[in-house]
């Protein structure tokens, strides 16, 4: 087995082909270390394929049942935390915060509503104070925190990439609702019951399936550099407050946090099936989710603009739905503008398009320097399109 050829493991429909292509083509071409996509077409699984190395060392082939910390793909898993509970009537999306969280309510917050929260246009992408990663592990401590600030902008302007705070913000309102952290009440409602292997932190017993996450190479992280230095404060307060880097992800305090915005635990197939679930599918192993108007709600545009932390990363404006980012005129997700999905720090990815009945994941454990729409899931996403006889 080559470095730049490694076995591919898993199976593929014909139909799906250039999936697989593009799939190699990463680790000949793109600097792929391991990874696994799976695509889900009308509910059956046509793509489910992995490969290269769950290490740096390569001593470790990346297997079936491997686990990655997808960053911040794990906030669709936590929107939908979120989404159930408004299916349910427990809440109101057009409520204040403060209805649920009362504390919320300090420094003119007392009217922002909860779907400001899922669409990044609460003004609070990030603390003011210096927080460190130590704090950041600390529930109570970063939630009262985020209570207390006020925001970098009037709520509900714009949008601003609320990179960590997002799983803080929306994670509370729903410990306030249930009474559990988001990686609990996902496990007891969606993943425990339906088998999906996905976790946000992850438990102690399962650490030897995960793969460790390895640095970009220096050019890389140099690109990455340059793009920070673009950077304005509110950005800076988002992305590097505290700075986290792939290292941080493969300790122990890492994977016993509850980050729901980014130590979401999973396989390329758990992405798949849980933005498939948001994409509306009526049933999932049998079990009805979410109904087809909550799931419609989902991808309901907050409002196109340039984003006040992600706006150099992108061509054209962007548009935040509830939860998820529309694919919109960048064509991140596709051709169609209204498909959506997550992007991972790093490259990971998952995404869906109802009308052409797909979802997709892509996990990965060699970082990226890109903020978003990585080369790696980009040329897997024109692949799949291709496939379905859509053009790229």
């Amino acid at each position: 087995m080559s470095e730049h050829a490694p076995r591919i493991e898993g199976h593929c429909d014909d139909r799906f082909r250039a999936v697989r292509a593009a799939f190699e083509e990463n680790f000949r071409e793109r600097g792929e270390l391991g990874a696994a996509v799976t695509v889900l077409h009308d509910g059956e699984k046509v793509v489910d394929l992995w490969g290269g190395w769950a290490d740096a060392a390569r001593s470790r082939p990346w297997e079936r049942e491997t686990l990655v910390n997808v960053w911040s793909t794990t906030k669709g898993p936590t929107a939908l935390c979120a989404h159930l509970l408004a299916d349910r009537a427990l809440l109101d999306l057009d409520a204040p915060v403060a209805l649920y969280w009362p504390e919320f309510a300090a420094a003119g917050k007392e009217a922002v509503p909860v779907r400001q929260l899922l669409s990044h246009r609460a003004g609070l992408a990030g603390l003011r104070e210096p927080h460190t990663l130590a704090e950041l592990y600390d529930w109570e401590l970063t939630c009262a925190r985020l209570a207390a600030t006020e925001p970098w902008w009037e709520p509900g302007t714009q949008s601003g990439y609320h990179a960590m705070t997002y799983g803080f913000l929306v994670g509370e309102v729903i410990r306030r609702i249930t009474g559990q952290l988001p990686g609990e009440f996902l496990h007891q409602e969606i993943t425990g019951p339906l088998g999906i292997d996905f976790t946000i932190g992850l438990p102690e017993k399962e650490a030897g399936r995960a793969a460790e996450l390895v640095h970009p190479p220096a050019a890389a992280a140099s690109e990455q550099a340059a793009i920070f230095a673009q950077m304005q404060p509110v950005a800076l307060a988002a992305l590097i407050n505290p700075i986290t880097r792939a290292a941080d992800a493969n300790t122990a305090a890492w994977r016993a946090a509850e980050l729901p915005a980014a130590n979401g635990h999973g396989t390329a197939r758990a992405v798949a099936a849980l933005y498939g679930i948001l994409a509306g599918r009526g049933e999932y192993a049998g079990r009805r989710v979410l109904s087809p108007e909550a799931a419609e709600r989902v991808r309901e545009g907050q409002g196109s603009c340039r984003d006040l932390v992600l706006g150099v990363g992108f061509e054209h404006d962007t548009e935040v739905a509830l939860g998820l980012w529309l694919s919109g005129r960048n064509g991140s997700y596709g051709p169609n503008p209204r498909a959506f999905g997550h992007d991972g720090f790093g490259g990971s990815c998952g995404m869906a398009d109802p009308e052409a009945g797909i979802s997709l994941g892509y996990v990965m454990n060699r970082m990226g320097p890109h903020i978003a729409d990585d080369p790696r899931k980009m040329a897997l996403i024109d692949a799949l399109y291709r496939s379905v006889g859509q053009p790229d």
